[in-house]
């Protein structure tokens, strides 16, 4: 499963694809930016476009470049995403993967009728664009899911696409009013897993240590989060098979701090930013604290990922994740799908 890092043009840093940085992570492979971010940044836009977006932003070709719509940007501020100048981005910025110009995301508390109106707007743009091979399809989940699943599969061109992007997860794991129970969001993922056996599926938005563990159960191909960076500027880590730790006291973020036992731990991390820096390095303010703590956020899931992948290769995921993995609201969750599994 491919872990793409999400990445913000407001600042660039820390530029983890970048050999010469002391940041550098090897292991990772694939990062995604808004068109929003180009949207807001006009000069940047012309920039990229001009020189394609892996030279304008200095990452190298062999991480892949996906594009994020901006959705979400545009719905609460404009409306409509300018579907021409996606398009010209598009062609010229030469992303390595995007999807539709626009998707409408339906939130858990908007009513049946709201939602199928996000879902005939979504599945208008999905069919505007099914005979542009590259233009990845958005679905949702929802209580319209499978409508989507039939309507893509009524169509080939959808099924010859290579990837179908999953939506709308993030509002329901994180408990949103009226929020989807798990066991059915669970059995949504599996559902369309099993409808679409050859075609790879993306998930917008999951990346924490435990919800990577669904993901790659689920057989999810890649997702892609920002967690990384939000949390290292709130003053946040994560550490490996649990969740999020403050290190740093940047304003009245509520969290667990992190404890003398794991501090100990953390002594012996592995990640670029520790092993330079050390734990003082995670807890200090300013720029450099914030690259230290957004680079060793990178590491621990590309690292969680790579564990799970290792595990699964070599049949005892099952005992494995049972000693390592203590995060109490997902942990039921993992073990209803390995005994699926079985």
């Amino acid at each position: 499963m491919q872990i793409v890092a999400g990445i913000s043009l407001k600042g660039i840093k820390p530029r983890v694809w970048d050999k010469t940085s002391e940041y550098y992570l090897p292991q990772l492979h694939a990062v995604m930016i808004s068109y929003a971010d180009f949207h807001k940044m006009p000069k940047r836009r012309r920039e990229a476009m001009e020189k394609g977006l892996h030279e304008s932003l200095g990452i190298p070709t062999q991480v892949k470049i996906y594009l994020d719509n901006g959705a979400f940007y545009f719905i609460k501020r404009d409306g409509e995403t300018p579907r021409k100048e996606y398009e010209e981005f598009v062609e010229k910025a030469k992303p390595d993967w995007y999807p539709i110009p626009q998707d409408f995301i339906p939130t858990p508390k908007m009513t049946f009728k709201e939602q199928k109106e996000c879902f005939k707007r979504t599945m208008e743009m999905n069919l505007a664009y099914k005979d542009h091979p590259s233009y990845i399809p958005v679905i949702h989940i929802s209580e319209l899911l499978e409508d989507y699943v039939n309507e893509i599969k009524a169509h080939k061109e959808f099924l010859a696409k290579p990837y179908i992007a999953l939506g709308g997860i993030v509002p329901n794991l994180l408990r949103a009013p009226k929020a989807l129970p798990y066991h059915k969001i669970l059995s949504s993922i599996q559902h369309i897993r099993e409808e679409f056996k050859n075609t790879k599926l993306h998930v917008f938005g999951i990346g924490g240590t435990a919800t990577i563990h669904l993901a790659a159960l689920l057989r999810i191909n890649s997702v892609d989060s920002s967690g990384w960076r939000s949390r290292a500027a709130r003053g946040m880590i994560q550490l490996p098979g649990t969740g999020e730790r403050i290190v740093a006291p940047l304003g009245n973020w509520r969290g667990r701090q992190v404890s003398q036992q794991e501090e100990k731990k953390l002594e012996d991390c592995l990640c670029p930013a520790c092993r330079q820096h050390k734990l003082n390095g995670l807890k200090i303010s300013g720029m450099q604290g914030f690259c230290n703590r957004a680079t060793h956020n990178l590491w621990i899931l590309l690292e969680e990922a790579r564990l799970i992948e290792e595990h699964l290769y070599s049949g005892n995921y099952k005992e494995w994740y049972k000693e390592h993995l203590d995060n109490t609201i997902y942990r039921p969750l993992i073990a209803q799908i390995v005994e699926n599994l079985e």
